[in-house]
């Protein structure tokens, strides 16, 4: 099973708030997910981003990818710099 960390889209229209997610690549956007990690809010100021530092560590151990988007956030926060330690 191809497993992804991406972003899935809540909120009102024009309000977007996004859950980091991680979810079979297959699966529609708004399709079942496997686990819930995190949240990100960009439309307040500043943005807030929280993220189960654990949980993604794990996730990406096991070999799931992160979207381009969640993968900046992940090297915001500075967990691909612990992936990367702990890999070595």
């Amino acid at each position: 099973m191809a497993v992804r960390i991406r972003l899935r889209r809540m909120g009102a229209k024009k309000a977007p708030f996004y859950r980091l997610v991680v979810a079979d690549s297959r699966k529609a956007r708004v399709g079942k997910v496997i686990e819930s990690i995190g949240y990100y809010d960009p439309t307040t100021d500043p943005t807030v981003v929280k993220i189960d530092e654990e949980k993604a560590l794990n996730w990406l151990r096991k070999g799931a990818q992160p979207s381009e988007t969640v993968r900046s956030l992940f090297k915001n926060a500075g967990i691909m710099e612990k992936f990367a330690s702990t890999k070595n």
